[in-house]
């Protein structure tokens, strides 16, 4: 098969990190030709610096290049338009007109109650140059009857060859075996308070700082922060590609992380965690986080993290990171990362779909 993605930059690169995720597993495992349409690609300058064989990325802002892929032949087999992006109008018109063409909606991550209701259904389009067509609503989600997770076939191996140490030498991380904390995060309302504790922790503790936005939050806390860290040592990391992403996850004895795509890689490294969710000001984001950590049958200690790391109203306040708190947690996610390493990647179900479809 032949794959057009299209995707728009909205914040912070998660969209184009989950779509880069998917168009390289595509072009890598089934060795089929990807087309990767981003109205702003510089992320992928340091997301994936050597690119991938068998992807090409088009610049949608460019009219010249989007006419020009369009009108290229043949038409692709299938259409994934992620996050309700809206694909370019010129190669709608083309697919419209293509026997058999499978055109998805790649929704976003949940496990809230209504995704395995939504999961899969058909929505008829009725106006535009894609009239007449049907695209299908595709759910990532938690459980069998979603869209399930991406994931890439070598992730066990490539996990279990890691090497910590080398590693972080390799990033010039003078690690002497403190506890590592990674933090990839948005302006946790937490955030001075959890660093503020562990300055006075009875174990010393290495941060490791995203690059970025979360390196912006940091800085803007540290002036309230004791003038003596005590046992915090905190390490500023430069943009990381990739796979260099799952290799700080895994060398982290807690990980907090944000946003979608690295959820999942966090789950994935089946370390303790706390997920930063994207803050809405309606504050329905607490619903959703809710409904993740039931998913994840969380126990009490992790809740109560989570509602004072997302600020959540009337939260208790913010816990120390200590030894019960990270066990708690390691539970948590290793049960959770035994059951979806069970279930089908979400690659494999995207393709059983688009066969079923077809």
């Amino acid at each position: 098969m032949k794959w057009d993605i299209f995707c728009r930059v909205i914040d912070n690169h998660g969209d184009l990190g989950v779509t880069w995720r998917l168009a390289r597993q595509i072009a890598v495992e089934r060795g089929e030709p990807v087309r990767l349409w981003v109205d702003d690609a510089r992320a992928l300058a340091w997301m994936a610096p050597r690119g991938q064989a068998g992807v090409q990325v088009i610049d949608w802002s460019d009219p010249a290049a989007v006419r020009e892929a369009a009108a290229a032949i043949p038409v692709p087999d299938v259409l994934i338009e992620a996050f309700g992006c809206d694909p370019a109008p010129e190669l709608v018109a083309r697919f419209a007109v293509r026997p058999g063409g499978i055109w998805l909606n790649l929704e976003y991550l949940s496990a809230e109650d209504f995704v395995e209701g939504l999961h899969g259904l058909p929505s008829p389009v009725m106006s535009g140059p894609g009239r007449g067509c049907t695209k299908h609503f595709f759910y990532p989600g938690f459980t069998e009857r979603t869209g399930g997770l991406l994931r890439e076939a070598d992730l066990a191996q490539r996990q279990a060859a890691f090497d910590r140490a080398a590693w972080l030498a390799a990033q010039g991380i003078g690690w002497q075996g403190e506890r590592i904390a990674t933090l990839f995060c948005y302006e946790p309302p937490a955030l001075a308070d959890w660093l503020a504790g562990l300055c006075q922790g009875p174990r010393p503790t290495r941060v490791l700082v995203a690059a970025g936005r979360t390196a912006e939050a940091v800085r803007a806390v540290l002036p309230q922060l004791p003038a003596d860290r005590g046992a915090l040592h905190i390490d500023w990391l430069p943009h990381l590609p990739q796979p260099d992403f799952d290799h700080l996850l895994w060398a982290g004895d807690f990980n907090a992380v944000r946003g979608e795509d690295s959820l999942v890689r966090a789950l994935w490294a089946g370390k303790p965690m706390v997920w930063h969710i994207y803050p809405q000001e309606d504050g329905v984001h607490h619903e959703k986080l809710g409904a993740w950590l039931d998913a994840l049958d969380a126990p009490a200690s992790v809740r109560a993290f989570h509602a004072a790391w997302n600020g959540r109203p009337g939260a208790p306040a913010l816990q120390a990171l200590d030894e019960a708190l990270l066990a708690d947690g390691s539970r948590m996610v290793q049960a959770a990362r035994a059951r979806l390493l069970a279930q089908d990647d979400l690659l494999t179900r995207l393709v059983r779909f688009i066969a079923q479809k077809s």
